[in-house]
């Protein structure tokens, strides 16, 4: 059995695979943005998911054909799925979905192409049972891709309906 580089990057456990996470929030292929979450600390109101970016994803057909540039809405999406995933895994919400209520404060700071691995960092700063706010940060390797402030409203049950 050959032993890991010691330059190979660690990879975290998964806490939860695409198909459990499919389970919390109604988000579907093409339009699912998270693969896996790899942390959470319930203490912190912190989660971290991942996503791989390859280049078969549908948005790098226009965007852009000669330069692939993951959409900095959809790192933004992304980011709102990992906040989404958490706000499931908290007894209460049941299968009401959160929707944006603000972006606020948002900065994109390194393109995101094929071949990253896009890690997606929520730290809640307030959850509550009909609105909830987070720091949502999205890196590649350490360098911060995408950052800010994601808002949510939670609709009465059967709103959306």
């Amino acid at each position: 059995m050959t032993e890991p580089s010691p330059d190979a990057p660690e990879r975290p456990a998964v806490l939860l695979t695409t198909t459990q996470i499919q389970a919390l929030i109604p988000h579907r292929w093409p339009f699912l943005l998270v693969d896996r979450i790899v942390e959470e600390d319930r203490e912190r109101g912190y989660i971290r998911g991942e996503k791989g970016v390859t280049a078969s994803e549908w948005f790098f057909q226009g965007h852009f054909p000669q330069l692939p540039v993951m959409p900095g809405v959809l790192q933004v999406e992304a980011l709102a799925q990992t906040m989404a995933v958490y706000v499931a895994r908290t007894d209460g919400f049941g299968d009401r979905i959160g929707l944006f209520a603000a972006i606020d404060e948002v900065r994109f700071k390194r393109i995101v192409q094929p071949g990253d691995r896009l890690t997606l960092e929520v730290t809640m700063e307030k959850l509550g049972r009909r609105m909830g706010r987070g720091k949502a940060v999205a890196s590649v390797d350490g360098e911060v891709a995408c950052e800010g402030i994601l808002s949510f409203i939670i609709p009465p049950e059967g709103a959306l309906r």
